[in-house]
């Protein structure tokens, strides 16, 4: 509904995740949700041994990902520079 309300008036949007970005936004640039998911393995394997979760230290995301959606931006009349797209972990045309 974000995405189609975006598109609808011509908006340039850049949403927190990858999803959005394969459903026709323009940009994402956030938290790798599978790096999150395979981290967290480590967080079971640990209380699942013993060790009491308030214990556990709070962790921050290390990697981000930035996906650019070019079918889009085409759509919006913009052009993403060369090196922005070099940058990208994903390009979907």
């Amino acid at each position: 509904m974000i995405i189609a309300l975006a598109a609808r008036h011509r908006l340039p949007a850049v949403y927190a995740y990858r999803s959005f970005v394969a459903e026709g936004g323009l940009m994402s640039y956030g938290p790798d949700v599978r790096d999150i998911f395979r981290r967290t393995a480590s967080y079971v394997d640990r209380i699942l041994k013993g060790a009491k979760p308030a214990d556990l230290p709070v962790e921050a995301p290390v990697k981000l990902e930035l996906a650019i959606n070019e079918k889009t931006a085409k759509a919006l009349g913009l052009d993403v520079p060369d090196k922005l797209l070099a940058l990208a972990d994903e390009v979907i045309e």
